[in-house]
């Protein structure tokens, strides 16, 4: 078994019309529309936990911050620079399958929730594996 972080980003769409269902931004959805995303969700996470897959998962809010150490002594650094909207992480997922392929079919299947209309967002996820062991170094 091989872990493997499912994360989802915040996509928006990059003009004035947004022609995609999965572009069209959540805050404008009607709640019904909201509560049927959350509820394929929580779906596929309890799919996963049947099959013995699932570890962990979250929402994110999109507020949030930058930080870096500007050095000893010093306050950290709060103020950008500023990521896009498109490269935030709206949510991720933990799942411990037997092969990349099997993480490649979890997130499709992550993928396919409902957004405006009820129709399947296709969205696309970073699937990152886990580093099992680090590097060896050798001269």
């Amino acid at each position: 078994m091989a872990k493997y972080l499912l994360l989802k980003h915040y996509r928006r769409a990059t003009g004035p019309e947004p022609t995609e269902v999965g572009r069209i931004p959540m805050d404008q959805w009607t709640p019904e529309e909201v509560t049927a995303h959350i509820a394929f969700m929580n779906q596929v996470a309890d799919d996963l936990r049947e099959r013995g897959e699932f570890v962990d998962g979250q929402a994110l809010s999109p507020d949030g911050s930058f930080v870096r150490s500007d050095g000893p002594g010093r306050p950290p650094v709060t103020d950008g620079p500023f990521a896009e909207t498109k490269d935030l992480i709206a949510g991720w997922m933990i799942i411990d399958v037997d092969s990349q392929e099997r993480a490649y079919e979890a997130a499709a299947y992550l993928s396919s929730a409902p957004g405006k209309g009820g129709e399947p967002i296709n969205e696309w996820l970073e699937v990152r594996p886990f580093l099992e062991h680090p590097p060896t170094v050798t001269d």
